[in-house]
């Protein structure tokens, strides 16, 4: 006679077992999804590999009159200056990742603590600036005439490091996830604060870490804003990789004016591939940060497994 854990289990697996036939509608519908996130991405590689006259007499299409390379040739003269700006995004978006976490999450575990004497008056700053910022100048004399932080990395690392919004939910999470068992384990172990932080909260939140982290690198790997306000032009060896194929897409349109404007009068201009280079510059930003998402992902069904509490 078989124990009743074993029949619970049986029992289980009937209610979660799913017909052949609703497995395969499912599964079409995920790989309709996936069509649809993928397609938009491969139609804007094709528009960047077409050539500019192409686009001029057809438009955008899937399958262009004739392909080229310039786009890419184009960003290929300036690769001294975009690859200095890569290897600064990557550097700022590591570096700036890493104090996001940290800053994000002893705030989080602070503040879930109930017996944090300060709790409700943190709280209460932290929240405010979800309501309302101090303001950009406010903001800009601060950093500049306090801190002095301009023309520095610091400047395109503490801007974003940290956010009121994910100190909040990552309370939450310390607050309604991780259990009161394992904190008084290891109080009872005679651990410090730290030491149960590290060794004993840390491994159970990897999936709050794993998906603020990933919003961290989007966040850090797209911005430019910063760059624009607090970096000036003779520090451009500061610039990011996004201000840099921002000023690119800046300098092509202005060119492609001036080819107008010398042709209209009779000069002579060189051609611009105006569209195509737009998409190339997509395709320059989407594909890094594309291809650093299966890590994360990764992280996040192990913590997940890791996560999980046996009662």
């Amino acid at each position: 006679m078989k124990p009743k854990a074993a029949v619970h289990q049986e029992g289980l697996k009937r209610f979660n077992r799913v017909k052949p036939m609703t497995n395969s509608l499912i599964s079409l519908l995920f790989i309709m999804f996936a069509f649809a996130a993928l397609i938009p991405l491969v139609f804007v590689l094709i528009i960047s590999l077409s050539a500019e006259s192409s686009i001029a007499e057809k438009g955008y299409s899937f399958f262009p009159q004739q392909w080229s390379t310039d786009a890419y040739l184009e960003l290929w003269k300036s690769r001294a200056y975009i690859g200095r700006a890569f290897l600064n995004s990557i550097g700022i978006t590591f570096v700036g990742t890493i104090m996001g976490l940290v800053l994000i999450s002893t705030m989080g575990y602070t503040l879930s603590r109930p017996n944090f004497y300060f709790k409700k008056t943190y709280t209460w700053l932290i929240f405010l600036p979800m309501l309302f910022s101090g303001g950009l100048v406010a903001s800009y004399m601060v950093n500049t005439q306090v801190y002095h932080l301009k023309n520095t990395y610091w400047i395109l690392l503490l801007t974003g490091c940290c956010s009121s919004w994910y100190i909040i939910i990552m309370r939450t999470f310390f607050q309604t996830t991780v259990p009161d068992s394992i904190i008084e384990s290891g109080k009872v172990d005679g651990a410090s604060q730290l030491r149960i932080f590290l060794q004993l909260v840390l491994p159970v939140s990897l999936p709050v870490i794993a998906t603020i982290g990933l919003f961290l690198t989007f966040s850090y790997w797209n911005a430019w804003y910063s760059a624009m306000l607090y970096i000036t032009t003779n520090h451009k060896e500061l610039y990011p990789l996004q201000y840099v194929l921002i000023s690119i897409e800046r300098n092509v349109d202005f060119l492609a004016k001036a080819e107008e404007y010398l042709s209209a009068t009779g000069g002579l201009a060189e051609k611009v591939p105006t569209e195509t280079i737009r998409m190339a510059i997509v395709m320059v930003i989407v594909l890094p940060i594309s291809a650093s998402y299966p890590f994360f992902q990764k992280y996040f069904i192990s913590g997940l497994t890791i996560g999980a509490v046996k009662g």
